[in-house]
């Protein structure tokens, strides 16, 4: 891994962001699917959690990151946060008709697939269960079976701070997991992208009777169809950017992240005013 601070460049990349760092699980599946392509990854951290603010705030930052990833180069966005999806997606897209625009949203469909006691919960942030994009997938996908709309308030925030094996974090996660227990769940949706920093704590509270749908894979198997026949020039190589604490962000992407990457020194995304 390399730490240091490089100067903000220009070229042909693929541009993802999250409100802060839980979308580096993505960004790593991504990698796996697109060995080959420039990255480059903003973590909103300074305006997080998303999850707790409303859709016009969450729609703005996202126009702001957007530009800002497009003005370095990005020929097509990868939302990795359910809730900046949720809020952001559509406007995004209108904006830029012509750029790949790429969402994720909770895993209802494989989770009801896979469910026996067609019982699924799904953890989010209240943002996210309240969406319309949610509503419409349950509509669309469950209509079979109950799913648990289970928000999580303040995980994301405290993964967002960085440690996760700390034992108020597996306290809070067994708190969260209570509700869930003796409900005949089989199936738990992480329905937002920093829970999978957590998913072995989330596994341990429900002492194995839940599977555990993670919908990465998939998102970054659908970006790289959607820029199948793009040609990249240079190295592929994956730079960070951040409105917030830089140095946090370096230490958790050497934690989470297999492959080499750069901080990007800039400075933060357009103030939501300019929107």
């Amino acid at each position: 891994m390399n730490p240091e601070r490089i100067a903000a460049i220009s070229r042909p990349c693929i541009g993802v962001f999250d409100s802060g760092v839980g979308g580096l699980s993505v960004l790593r599946a991504l990698r796996r699917a697109m060995p080959a392509a420039p990255l480059v990854y903003y973590a909103d951290s300074a305006f997080a959690p998303y999850g707790e603010r409303d859709a016009a705030y969450v729609d703005a930052r996202c126009r702001a990151i957007a530009s800002t990833l497009v003005e370095r180069g990005a020929k097509a966005l990868l939302i990795a946060c359910n809730t900046a999806t949720a809020a952001a997606i559509e406007g995004l897209r209108d904006a830029w008709p012509g750029l790949p625009i790429i969402g994720v949203e909770p895993g209802v469909k494989p989770a009801v697939a896979l469910s026996r006691s067609r019982r699924v919960a799904v953890m989010a942030t209240q943002r996210t269960l309240q969406s319309e994009r949610f509503r419409r997938l349950v509509e669309r996908y469950a209509a079979e079976c109950e799913v648990i709309a289970h928000p999580c308030p303040g995980l994301a925030a405290a993964i967002e701070a960085g440690d996760v094996e700390a034992p108020s974090m597996r306290g809070r996660v067994r708190e969260l997991c209570e509700p869930l227990r003796g409900r005949g769940v089989d199936v738990i949706v992480l329905g937002c992208t920093h829970y999978p920093f957590v998913r072995h704590h989330i596994e341990a509270a429900m002492a194995g009777a839940a599977a555990i749908v993670d919908t990465a894979e998939a998102v970054a198997r659908q970006t790289a169809a959607r820029c199948e026949g793009s040609s990249w020039s240079g190295p592929a190589t994956t730079r960070l950017m951040g409105s917030g604490d830089l140095d946090l962000l370096g230490r958790l992407a050497t934690r989470w992240l297999e492959f080499d990457w750069t901080i990007e020194s800039q400075p933060a995304a357009d103030p939501i005013s300019r929107w």
